[in-house]
């Protein structure tokens, strides 16, 4: 049974071994706000939270685990994403990548932890719908065109409307993840690439869920004192969507803001209710 279509990403739960520090990268850097903070946790956002942080003081960061890849934000317009290339141009952010995935323009970070992150604008959906397979690719970035796009004026932060629109995952095994978020949550198997990716979705998105294994093939997942990925979070429509999909994975943990499940590479999946 497939998940429900207007299933879409939410918060983003991590490890931190600084919060100060991680919440001046992500203010400056990235442009979110803080929106709340109370001993030693942390939520970011623009107008909705996107991001929390817990701090694990002299936690490393988890390369070679399972885990996160990247969070990816997305914003809603071109025009956002070249004000955001433009304060990183001026600011002197240090970037990681800078890419054309036909259905999408994104660019690349890492924060102090080596949290990857991705910031990105959609390309038109009726440009790739039905098509994410054969279209997805990465291509270099039309920087020039995504600055003019950007027009006169400073960078404020990410604008509002600005979401989560795909988390990234570091995997033990592609297809083990496949049978999870496919054969188990319903998701739509949007794009692969043998054993060593795949990209899924709810409602034809091109990817709500990205994973790879070009690190962590056989690998286990990051242990307590890295800089970890706690959760994701899918947001459904209905107390009902949620419960089925729990009953799916069979062993979700009852928690105040959702049931917390796992995929076979041990990452936390937060299902969690609209509103």
């Amino acid at each position: 049974m497939e998940i429900a279509p207007d299933a879409r990403m939410g918060l983003v739960e991590l490890s931190v071994s600084d919060l100060d520090r991680s919440l001046a990268y992500w203010q400056d850097a990235i442009g979110l706000r803080v929106l709340g903070r109370d001993d030693g946790t942390s939520e970011l956002g623009a107008d909705t939270p996107l991001l929390r942080f817990v701090e694990e003081p002299g936690v490393r960061p988890a390369d070679g685990f399972t885990g996160l890849y990247h969070v990816a934000l997305l914003v809603p317009d071109r025009a956002s994403l070249g004000r955001f290339l433009a304060h990183a141009a001026r600011d002197q952010v240090p970037l990681e990548g800078l890419s054309d995935h036909d259905v999408s323009e994104a660019i690349y970070l890492r924060d102090p932890d080596r949290h990857g992150i991705e910031v990105y604008a959609d390309r038109p959906r009726e440009r790739w719908e039905g098509q994410v397979f054969e279209r997805l690719t990465t291509l270099p970035l039309d920087t020039g065109s995504l600055l003019e796009e950007a027009g006169p004026g400073g960078f404020d932060g990410l604008p509002d409307g600005t979401t989560v629109g795909h988390v990234h995952l570091r995997v033990r095994d592609v297809d083990d993840t496949i049978g999870f978020y496919r054969d188990v949550l319903g998701m739509g198997l949007m794009a692969q690439l043998g054993h060593t990716a795949a990209f899924l979705s709810a409602g034809g998105y091109h990817h709500h869920v990205g994973a790879n294994t070009w690190e962590t093939r056989g690998g286990s997942p990051a242990p307590k004192g890295t800089a970890r990925l706690h959760h994701s979070t899918i947001v459904l429509p209905a107390v009902a969507e949620r419960d089925r999909l729990a009953a799916a994975v069979g062993d979700a943990e009852e928690r105040e803001d959702g049931l917390l499940a796992r995929d076979p590479s041990g990452n936390g999946i937060l299902l969690a209710v609209d509103g």
